[in-house]
């Protein structure tokens, strides 16, 4: 019998706000629902810690309402902030980037299955991802699925 393991997602601040989008508001309530209902461990960063301090009110008051029991607060230590360097390095995408390429390292860095995001244009792009994962193998670390909570 195949027991299914608990998928270990990062979530980055994209998803939070798309709670209270109009565009993207009822795919992520639902996501967000699975997320109360414990179905997966959640991995949160100091670096989204950061983010949500300018937050508005409303994100803030739900991403501090995770009450999940599994989730796994992980620090941007030097290790992410140079595989992060290494993304703007090599062209990935541009210095402007460099906070979404904190995400992208500490999730890779901290072995998530899935980092779930809505930015199309830095994160949940093919082209980038390829970029990300090329990174990553060359850096000793295993491919990072990149989706948006509607793939989830």
């Amino acid at each position: 019998m195949l027991l299914k393991s608990m998928l270990k997602l990062y979530l980055d601040t994209s998803v939070y706000c798309g709670y209270f989008d109009e565009e993207f508001e009822e795919i992520t309530q639902t996501f967000f629902q699975r997320i109360f209902e414990n179905e997966f461990k959640i991995i949160t960063s100091n670096l989204t810690d950061q983010e949500m301090m300018n937050a508005p009110k409303r994100v803030i008051e739900l991403y501090n309402s995770i009450q999940n029991p599994l989730i796994i607060n992980v620090d941007n230590d030097k290790k992410v902030i140079d595989l992060a360097e290494k993304y703007i390095e090599n062209k990935v995408v541009g210095l402007t980037s460099l906070t979404d390429c904190g995400h992208i390292a500490a999730a890779s860095i901290n072995n998530a299955d899935i980092l779930v995001s809505w930015n199309f244009k830095h994160i949940v792009n093919v082209v980038r991802i390829v970029g990300y994962n090329n990174i990553n193998k060359m850096e000793g670390y295993k491919n990072l699925e990149i989706r948006s909570p509607r793939e989830i």
